[in-house]
């Protein structure tokens, strides 16, 4: 190519030219930076830092033609869908198991303290418990 020609030319030219080589189906598989850059003649440093628009155009193109994911890929996404819902129902649970350990713990500090109560209650009452049985009620001489 000629000295005068720009490097955002050329990258451009070799971005036309990779896009025709793939859509011949000369080329296989995806085309990529590296590919355009050999074409062009540019470092990757060169294309991703100094032409975002090129690089823009690549991705465009990508996206476009080779969107559709592999079966293999489309099920990798899917599990990692999965997973990520499940990530958080999980701390969704931990939540939930902490609230109600503390309620729990709640509930078993009030219980000591109201049978702590009751004991004392008893001790200074000093009255005998009676037993009220439904047999004791009726027949009251047993």
């Amino acid at each position: 190519m000629a000295d005068n020609v720009s490097t955002e030319q050329r990258l451009q030219r070799a971005l036309s030219q990779l896009i025709a080589q793939h859509a011949s189906d000369s080329m296989p598989g995806k085309p990529t930076a590296t590919a355009l850059c050999q074409i062009a003649g540019v470092s990757r440093t060169t294309l991703y830092r100094y032409h975002p628009g090129v690089v823009h155009a690549l991705h465009k193109w990508q996206h476009k033609h080779w969107g559709r994911a592999a079966p293999s890929q489309q099920a990798l996404t899917a599990l990692r869908e999965e997973n990520a819902a499940l990530r958080t129902q999980l701390g969704q649970l931990a939540a939930l198991v902490d609230h109600y350990f503390a309620a729990w713990s709640e509930s078993q500090i009030l219980l000591q303290r109201r049978e702590g109560e009751l004991a004392a209650l008893r001790r200074s009452s000093k009255t005998k418990l009676a037993s009220v049985r439904l047999e004791s009620v009726l027949n009251p001489g047993k």
